[in-house]
């Protein structure tokens, strides 16, 4: 039975309901297969019955939204009240091209706002969790949007349950439900629990709920309720999706801005006011004052910055680093220590059994092996949550690539795991303990049950009584486990990943808490995994710590295992590392100490990696950490930069991280750090530039005001050159390329002023350059020829000209243009050369002229404003010419 409750939209806020009278009835309810689940088509057909499942609706960013955003803003109004006074004091000509430029000029920032937001909007979709259910008879994952209803949810460790559901099938399964009820302690559930009907939520121990947390133990389970037909839903409707949190630079260049709006404002006051003062006609001084003040007043930085940030971020998302957070695209530049784990990070995260340790050693190639390794491997396909599942359209087994690895070894020795899964009955099921390092399951064959365990050798040894061999079980002395520990480190020397397995036979029916499973049992053996190291990793390292980035390895592997990789990848050079127990003994200053020279922490837990992080802060680190578990959460969310695994993260490390990454792989975390600072780099160059022209456009009014001589622009080509100043800033240096020394430098400390003295001095450079240029050719031309119209012209011309060559100037502060390439920023090729069409369009058509208040120029005059734009910025690439010589 199916039954709808609606807020508002009864399609898509419906709630599926079932009487729950047993387990099988609410998959036979939902006409659902709880083995095949649903069909693809019956899938889509629910889809467009009950709706996404999503909590709230997303309001789709649109070109025309942000445009009538954009045309209400206070400085938009205030050109367009310069065209109310046009229509006022001029002719209607003047009127119809402010509106043009007017429309051309919110067109333009619009599209690169609607860039930027666009490209924020992808991240989120692209950070959309994906769901692990059974469709078309197959595990598979979907986003998590496309649940409907009578899907077959596969629940795992460390994993947001993602709508409401009812439990077919559970094994020591505990969920956290804090979200929902405030109860801290995770609540035990159970596919055989008939709690009463009527039940308060929290004693529904038989139903699993949208936005818990899966803390233990696995299961299946069918959807009842998706969206905000949700319990979660249910509370929180009348919850708004939140927006992106301003990042502090982004805050920080608010802040500037409105303090640069005072001054530009001023300015764009005592100017008309002096002109006033002196004569000028009053119509002509209040158009130069509010064409100033648009032009001048800062009001696009914060956009700029957006900008930057926004697609910078998309571009890191198109090579595995995902930006959840606007504020890790602007910290990556900052980052001085970066956190690592081993396993997928650093190494290619594909396991291959490489030696088997059972009644003696082998080199497992061939496959072939004796009954205490058959045994071995058995254990190693029953406690293993490795799952048969459709990728790319092919069956594979998926999950942890240990476990994999043992399956594949299985099949490699002639043991079909399927079979052998099939052969035993699962009673019981302890997961992956990251305190005890042990994962159990009790096994029902024939007459008998069975407790097998896998996990850390230590662990298993301290725990074992007896050991297996060809002819039968034998005491576990003492120096049988020295012995066995020799062998694990010495095959962990060799880079290789130990997992050691274990069995005890108990009574038919006799049911046995973990504690009492995991003790007095008979050790089977040794497994040693190879996982090589990513073949471009040394490389990312060297170039990480040659940027002034150091790397530690925290992993919860074996030490000696971690040591060998991170000597082959350059992360240590020596023969030493910290391990849990000698990091608790350490104090805080020992640790704040221990951090500058020591890069290999090994069999930490994540409160030793959360106190670590801390340590790293204290010591005055940014620290990137990187987490895959749910106890990783408290580290991510501490990190400066919280780095969470797309392959093999759960849902909780995601959720807690600034960013995800998708590949797993080490070298896009040196990739994003590039990146960041590559942000950071244009942020700089974007704002420098865009300041210069600001400040050089007041400078070239002072003079002439002073001196009482004509304006060199008339209000109507201020606001001309307005379109692309904004557009050279926003949108031309946003697509610079990094910096040849990029990765060269030192990081850039986080208390370090974003305008600094030397950002200032180029600033003011500019700025000077700007005014020298164009005062130059303005009053040249006004005595020589007396023409106000012609001195205006030339001054507009050299304006252009020159403007476009600063540009190329300050796409960087050491390389000469020619060395970075003049094609190679191709947005400001094409700015550069649609400025000049427009430049010579507008001064030899004539019928631009009485609009635009310009006229024709000779050659000469031609020949002045473009040589005096070019010599005026010369003398700065010499400069960088004869610096590059003297280094």
């Amino acid at each position: 039975m199916l039954d709808k409750r609606s807020d508002g939209n009864a399609e898509k806020q419906s709630k599926a309901r079932v009487e729950k009278q047993s387990e099988a009835k609410a998959a036979d309810l939902l006409n659902t297969d709880p083995n095949k689940g649903l069909t693809s088509d019956e899938a889509q057909e629910r889809l467009a019955r009950f709706g996404p499942n999503r909590l709230v609706e997303r309001k789709p960013v649109t070109f025309v939204d942000i445009f009538l955003e954009e045309i209400r803003e206070p400085l938009i109004v205030l050109l367009l009240i310069v065209a109310v006074f046009y229509s006022v004091f001029g002719k209607l000509i003047d009127t119809v091209t402010i509106v043009f430029v007017v429309i051309a000029l919110v067109s333009a920032e619009v599209f690169n706002e609607y860039r930027a937001k666009k490209a924020i909007e992808a991240l989120k979709k692209l950070s959309a969790p994906l769901a692990p259910v059974i469709r078309d008879g197959h595990p598979q994952e979907i986003p998590t949007e496309d649940i409907v209803p009578g899907d077959i949810l596969i629940i795992r460790v460390g994993e947001r349950i993602q709508a409401d559901a009812y439990l077919v099938e559970s094994y020591g399964l505990e969920v956290d439900e804090s979200a929902l009820t405030g109860e801290s302690v995770p609540v035990p559930k159970s596919a055989k629990a008939k709690p009463p009907k009527g039940a308060p939520l929290g004693e529904r121990t038989n139903e699993v709920f949208a936005g818990t947390v899966v803390t233990r133990g696995k299961g299946r389970a069918v959807v009842l309720a998706t969206g905000m037909a949700t319990e979660l839903g249910h509370i929180t409707g009348l919850v708004r999706e939140s927006k992106e949190p301003k990042t502090p630079l982004q805050l920080a260049m608010r802040e500037l801005s409105s303090y640069l709006i005072w001054v530009a404002t001023a300015f764009s006051i005592f100017i008309p006011l002096v002109g006033i003062v002196q004569g000028r006609g009053l119509q002509e001084m209040i158009l130069t004052g509010l064409s100033l003040a648009f032009a001048t007043i800062p009001e696009e930085m914060p956009i700029i910055i957006t900008m930057v940030l926004g697609l910078g971020a998309l571009q890191l998302s198109r090579h595995n680093a995902l930006v959840k957070r606007l504020k890790a695209a602007e910290t990556l530049g900052s980052v001085t220590m970066i956190a690592t784990d081993k396993t997928g990070t650093i190494t290619e995260n594909r396991m291959v059994l490489s030696h088997i340790s059972a009644d003696g050693m082998i080199d497992f190639k061939e496959g072939k092996v004796g009954r205490v390794a058959t045994m071995l491997l058995e254990i190693g396909v029953l406690v293993n949550d490795a799952v048969l599942q459709k990728v790319n359209g092919m069956l594979n087994y998926v999950g942890d690539p240990m476990e994999v690895a043992l399956i594949e070894a299985a099949t490699k020795a002639g043991k079909d795991p399927q079979a052998i899964r099939n052969r035993f009955n699962t009673v019981e099921e302890f997961g992956f303990d990251s305190d005890i390092k042990l994962m159990t399951g009790v096994f029902a064959l024939g007459g008998n049950r069975f407790v097998f365990t896998k996990g850390a050798p230590e662990a298993i040894l301290s725990r074992s009584t007896n050991y297996e061999t060809e002819s039968g079980v034998m005491e576990l002395t003492p120096s049988k486990k020295k012995e066995e520990l020799e062998k694990v480190d010495m095959l962990a020397s060799k880079g290789l990943r130990m997992l050691a397995f274990a069995y005890k036979k108990i009574g038919e029916g006799e049911l046995v808490s973990r504690e009492e499973a995991e003790n007095n049992i008979t050790y089977v053996g040794l497994a040693g995994f190879l996982d090589p190291p990513r073949h471009n990793v040394a490389e990312a390292v060297r170039e990480t710590k040659e940027a002034g980035i150091r790397i530690l390895m925290m992993t919860g592997d074996y030490a000696p295992t971690a040591l060998a990789i991170a000597r082959d990848v350059g992360i240590s050079t020596d023969h030493d590392f910290i391990t849990s127990d000698k990091l608790k003994s350490m104090s805080d200053s020992e640790l704040q100490n221990a951090i500058k020279s020591m890069s290999v922490f090994a069999r930490i837990t994540p409160e030793d990696k959360l106190r670590i992080v801390n340590a790293a802060q204290l010591s005055g680190h940014v620290i990137a950490v990187t987490g895959d578990g749910i106890n990783d959460a408290p580290a991510l969310s501490q990190a400066n930069i919280g780095i969470a695994m797309g392959e093999t993260g759960t849902d909780v490390a995601r959720e807690a991280a600034d960013m995800v990454l998708t590949d797993d792989n080490f070298s896009t975390i040196e990739f994003a750090v590039r990146g960041g600072r590559k942000i950071f780099d244009n942020l700089r160059k974007g704002v420098r530039y865009y300041l210069a022209v600001k400040l050089g456009l007041i400078l070239l009014f002072l003079l002439p005001i002073l001196a009482g001589i004509a304006l060199p622009f008339a209000p109507i080509q201020i606001i001309v050159l307005e379109l692309f100043m904004d557009l050279g800033a926003s949108a031309a240096f946003v697509a610079e390329p990094e910096a040849p020394d990029i990765m060269k430098r030192t990081p850039r400390k986080p208390s370090e002023r974003f305008i600094d003295r030397p950002m200032l001095i180029a600033i003011f450079t500019g700025a000077l350059v700007l005014f020298a240029s164009v005062s130059f050719t303005y009053l040249i031309v006004l005595f020589n020829t007396g023409s106000t119209v012609v001195a205006q012209t030339t001054a507009f011309t050299t304006w252009i000209f020159t403007h476009i060559f600063l540009a190329f100037n300050m796409r960087s502060d050491k390389e000469p243009v020619l060395r970075l390439g003049l094609l190679s920023n191709k947005p400001m090729v094409i700015w550069a050369v649609s400025a000049i069409i427009v430049a010579v369009l507008v001064v030899t058509i004539s019928v631009f002229h009485p609009a635009l208040k310009l006229t024709f120029l000779t050659f000469g005059q031609w020949a002045l404003a473009i040589g005096v734009a070019f010599i005026s910025t010369l003398w700065m690439e010499v400069r960088k010419l004869l610096f590059r010589i003297a280094s």
